[in-house]
């Protein structure tokens, strides 16, 4: 920081010792005593190497104004950082030198300070947006989005420990202050030089002023990026929106939370059409449209989804398809989890929050209430308590410590997908003498960062998972194929089908008759995967061997097989809970379509 210290030459200084802000010279501008001795300590050394002093000034001013020129010219996203976003004019740096130069002299040091404390803070929040754009394809919501940070510390725990922890919060602390101490000695060392030649600043401020106005009147571009720009006033007026909007939100779903259509439906006229059979919800992550339907992955899963379709259709089971439109991309696995079972658009933590505290009955709950089901959850990505199960209404949950696993976590994932079924089944499902089950399985292998990653092996070789040591073994490392944004387009491909392949399998060696599996998609993969595609659509399938029980369906007008159409029906997720429950209520396929509470 010590570069940012001012300096003046005699140049500086107006007549009688002054400088423009009327400070009398300073000593360091005094030349030697009379026995020509050099002032002593910084100053000794300034008049011994004058040209380095001079070097050091500079270059400490061309840093100071690339320091600010960043704040005001980054955009919020890693792809639109390139060599022409710092070719433009801002607005807000025009206005800004225009404002220091007006001010008087008492105020003018202050304001400097302030702004470079606001430049800090918008170089931070353009920073933090980079990060969510790549993981969630959106920008941070200055009201929402705080508990997130708080879910990133425990990650980094789970994943490197108490110290990795502390480090990471540390680094990200000295990195917050640092930021906003350079902008603020970067303003105002700016601010000092425009004062001091202030007759060029003052004509170099107007001229860019006109220059600006210039070329948005006649629209001036680079490669098609507009000369001048006032993005960050954009910005930061759609921030404003947006921090309205959320705190009308909490009002907002309260009243969506007050309708439930099921609400006073007796237990004996719930979910009819299913008692006997063991019902499957099973969430395949970040299963997105873009396995399907993207050019690169379309082929190989498109052979597994073809192949898992033969599979099932060779086990006596038939199958349909269609499209939910999930409430996030690239990551947030429980808002999506909890919007598909409570049938309302659970779209950011305060929204989940006030659910899972709330007695809304989700669509596991309604099975409990009937009485004819055992309800579980098979959830291997959980590696501690987890009071929400009991707000989702399941009588037992097995989590990553309580599935019997002996194996490696792969990256992320705690347990491999074929493992935690085949738990499921020695569990519970195989289980003799039992009453029907319904389940919500969570399978993991396709959470990021997919390496290195499991295969399916001979169900009767699983034993108690140490057979995954040498698997993981022969895996890819993460590090590598985080490299390579085509690397890591294939090792997500790759887990999609093991997680499809594993499903598939279990259910053709361990399904029967009874057996109903509902299996989805809770996300799009993060947007290294998704190629630039903004949509949040997910597959959804239906599976029985009951022809009745797909007959209820009839009027989804689902596509027949484990892949659905381009153009099969999209629901949002929130839509499912409601379209079930009356498909499989007493009034059987009689579908309504409830409008969308978002």
């Amino acid at each position: 920081m010590s570069l940012f210290i001012r300096s003046r030459q005699p140049s500086d200084t107006s007549e009688g010792g002054a400088d423009q802000d009327g400070a009398p010279g300073s000593a360091e501008d005094a030349p030697g005593d009379a026995a020509g001795s050099a002032p002593p300590g910084r100053f000794a050394r300034r008049h011994r190497w004058p040209g380095v002093a001079r070097g050091v000034t500079v270059g400490t001013t061309v840093l100071a104004g690339a320091l600010v020129l960043f704040a005001l010219l980054a955009p919020n996203r890693v792809e639109r950082l390139d060599p022409v976003a710092f070719l433009r004019l801002p607005a807000e740096g025009i206005l800004l030198a225009a404002l220091l130069l007006a001010l008087p002299s008492r105020f003018r040091r202050t304001a400097a300070v302030v702004t470079g404390v606001l430049l800090g803070l918008l170089t931070v929040l353009k920073l933090v947006d980079m990060g969510f754009y790549q993981l969630l394809a959106r920008p941070f919501d200055l009201v929402l989005d705080w508990i997130l940070f708080d879910d990133a510390a425990d990650f980094v725990r789970e994943s490197f420990g108490r110290g990795g922890q502390v480090l990471a919060v540390a680094g990200v602390i000295v990195l917050f202050l640092g930021v906003l101490v350079l902008m603020t000695l970067a303003t105002v060392r700016l601010t000092g030089l425009m004062v001091r030649h202030r007759p060029v600043a003052v004509r170099t401020t107007l001229v860019l002023g006109v220059v600006w106005i210039t070329c948005v009147t006649l629209g001036v571009r680079i490669t098609g990026v507009p000369v001048a720009t006032k993005g960050n006033a954009e910005m930061l007026g759609n921030r404003v929106e947006q921090v309205r909007a959320g705190l009308r939100d909490a009002r907002v779903f309260e009243r969506q939370a007050a309708v439930d259509a099921f609400a006073t439906t007796p237990p004996d006229r719930l979910l009819t059409g299913l008692r006997g059979k063991d019902v499957l919800f099973t969430f395949v992550e970040s299963y997105g449209r873009a396995a399907i339907d993207d050019p690169a992955m379309a082929g190989p899963v498109g052979a597994a989804l073809q192949d898992g379709t033969r599979r099932l259709e060779e086990a006596g089971f038939a199958s349909r398809s269609g499209w939910l439109t999930s409430p996030v991309t690239g990551a947030g696995s429980w808002l999506a989890h909890s919007t598909f079972l409570s049938g309302l658009w659970i779209k950011n933590q305060q929204r989940y929050r006030s659910l899972t505290t709330s007695d809304r009955m989700t669509l596991t709950n309604y099975f409990r209430k009937t009485g004819h089901w055992r309800t579980v959850g098979i959830v291997p990505g959980v590696r501690r308590a987890w009071p929400e199960g009991e707000f989702f209404g399941l009588d037992h949950v097995y989590d990553s410590e309580h599935l019997g696993y002996h194996g490696p976590y792969f990256s992320w994932t705690p347990v491999p997908d074929q493992f935690s079924l085949e738990a499921f089944e020695r569990l519970e499902h195989g289980r003799k003498d039992r009453e029907p089950i319904m389940a919500e399985i969570i399978l993991a292998s396709s959470h990021n960062p997919w390496s290195p990653l499991a295969r399916v092996i001979d169900w009767d070789d699983l034993g108690d998972g140490s057979v995954f040591h040498a698997i993981k073994k022969e895996g890819t490392d993460p590090e590598e194929v985080w490299k390579d944004t085509e690397r890591i387009r294939t090792e997500y491909r790759r887990a999609v089908e093991y997680s499809l392949r594993s499903l598939t399998e279990w259910v053709g060696r361990y399904g029967d008759e009874d057996t109903v599996l509902v299996f989805l998609g809770d996300h799009q993969p993060v947007p290294a995967v998704t190629a630039g595609s903004t949509s949040k659509d997910v597959p959804v399938t239906i599976v029985a061997r009951d022809r009745k029980v797909l007959e209820r369906t009839a009027g989804w007008d689902w596509t027949d097989g484990l892949k659905p159409a381009p153009d099969a029906p999209r629901w949002g997720m929130d839509e499912f809970r409601d379209r079930f429950m009356t498909a499989y209520g007493p009034r059987g396929g009689q579908s309504r379509d409830p409008a969308p509470r978002r």
